[in-house]
Formats: C-alpha cells, structure tokens, sequence
C-alpha cells in the first residue's frame, strides 16, 4: 500500500480556488485512510516544487486544475521524476486540453460534436461570425472559465482582443447546443453512471459548478435507455481514444435527437458540489474510498 502521498493544489490557473478546495478535501480524506500526506501549494518555482517532492513521495495526488496542472505540464515534470500520479498522463492530458484536437479526435471516433471555428482574436468584431446563438471559448481553459453565449439579437460585440484576458491568440466559436446537460465519469475501463445538471442559469458556468445552489444534479439522469446507454458508451469511448486513465468527465448536450460530446475532463473537480465524487456515492463509493482508488492506481508514463 501506497504511505507517503503529495497533493498537488493551487497553481496559478485561473481555477486556483477551486483546486485548493479540492486539494483540501483529497488531503483530509488520505489522512483519514492512514497515509502521511504532504499538502503542497504549487508555485511557478519549479526548484521550489522540486525541493518540496524530495525524498520522492510514494505518488502524487495532482489536484491541480487548469493550465500547467492539468494540459500535460505537470504530468511531463512528474513523468520524469518517475513519480506516480493521479489522472491521466502527458499526452492524453495535453490532448483533453486542447479542445480543437480532442474534438477531432472524438469525431473520428465516430462521436457527435458540434461544428466550429478557430479565429484569431483579432477576428472578433461587432459583426456575427457564425449565425446566432453561438458560443465562444478559449481554447485551453476549463471549469467553462471565459466562455460566452451570444445570443440572437444580442446588441452586446463579441469579445474582443482588447478585452480578452487569456493567453491564447485564439478562440473557438461554436453553434449552441440547447438542449439537456448530461455528464458521465469514468472510473478506470468502466462508466459510472449518467447526471443530469439543472440550473437556472444559462448553462453550466463556472459559478454553476461552485457556488451552493448553483445547480441541482439528477443521479441517475431520468433520460430514456437509449439515451442513457449512448452517454455511458460515448464517455468511455472518448477516455479511451484520449488515452485516459484513472478518472474523467465527459460532458454532453443532449438535443432531442442527439447526445453531442462537448469535451472531456481529465481532472474533474472533488468539491462538496462536484460530479464524479456524487456518482461514485451514488454507485455505493464513499469520497475516501475513491481518493484511495485513485492514489493506489497512480501510474508515471504516457
């Protein structure tokens, strides 16, 4: 059995917050399941952070979220300490990460996605780029940080580089999918099961995901079989052909007709209102059961 455990929490993403929450909560769970557990707060030193993984720990708990934890950055650093983690590797890590690839894949995959354009921030102007409603995204960032609807007959302009505050020269716009918003964890070769999120928001942001109340989650989702048995297959297939490992989120839009894959998470989050810890529960999984799955299957390596 694993005994020293690192948690990885903070950095310096736009997802900060949320990751010392999660690391918080992994931190007293390993604790509570009798390992010796080092919390540390990730900076940009990487000498600090080597310092602080020496003598090397038995794994790390990566509960980072977002750029440089999550995109394969951390994963590679790991990779070449030859310390196992938590969570998928470099290349399924990066890929995940960056929408337009993991959308291409999914596609050929033979996965319904949603049609979209990559425009150079430049680009944007007060004139539509694609009939509305639409959605525009950075490229690289997650827990739905910086995306935007713009909504038909909207006098509000498309953003802007001026007023674009994330690093990537490019975005990605893509039709919005109304429909029913469904999510499925994957637990190693294995789908979970399928929720629904309601919110009465516009769709599942950031402060729909975190704040108390934000959403209501619906376990199991109460969808037809068919639709259920598509997610849980789309959700596995889609960790698999990413390269997966360990535990991911795939998220959907269900249309009507059809379950769209909008992308897939490989470091889902682990707060009092997260997804993948609700459907483990549900499945008979305690929280610390799960932290201790993950510690135990931690793996270093593409």
């Amino acid at each position: 059995m694993t005994r020293h455990v690192a948690v990885l929490m903070g950095g310096w993403s736009a997802e900060r917050e949320v990751s010392l929450v999660t690391g918080s909560l992994v931190c007293r769970a390993l604790q509570d399941a009798g390992y010796r557990v080092t919390a540390i707060d990730v900076q940009r030193d990487v000498g600090a952070l080597l310092t602080r993984l020496y003598p090397k720990p038995d794994a790390v708990f990566n509960a980072l979220h977002g750029r440089y934890g999550e995109d394969g950055c951390m994963q590679g650093l790991l990779d070449i300490l030859e310390i196992p983690y938590t969570h998928s590797g470099l290349l399924a890590s990066a890929l995940a990460m960056d929408k337009p690839m993991a959308k291409r894949l999914f596609a050929a995959e033979g996965l319904p996605v949603a049609e979209h354009q990559i425009l150079e921030r430049g680009q944007f102007s007060a004139a539509d780029v694609m009939p509305a409603p639409y959605v525009v995204k950075p490229l690289n960032e997650g827990s739905s940080i910086g995306v935007e609807i713009v909504r038909e007959g909207s006098n509000a302009a498309p953003l802007s580089g001026d007023n674009w505050p994330y690093p990537s020269r490019k975005i990605m716009v893509e039709p919005f999918i109304d429909g029913r918003e469904l999510t499925v964890a994957v637990m190693g070769d294995r789908a979970l099961t399928v929720t629904e999120i309601k919110t009465g928001r516009t769709f599942y942001d950031y402060d729909a995901k975190y704040a108390a109340g934000g959403s209501q989650h619906e376990v199991p989702a109460q969808v037809t079989a068919e639709v259920f048995d598509t997610a849980m297959d789309y959700a596995l297939r889609a960790h698999n052909v990413l390269g997966c490992r360990g535990v991911s989120r795939a998220d959907f839009r269900y249309d009507g007709e059809t379950v769209y894959i909008l992308e897939v998470n490989t470091q889902p989050g682990l707060t009092p209102t997260s997804l993948v810890p609700e459907q483990a529960a549900h499945l008979g999984m305690p929280f610390q059961d799960l932290m201790v799955w993950m510690v135990e299957n931690a793996e270093y390596g593409p």
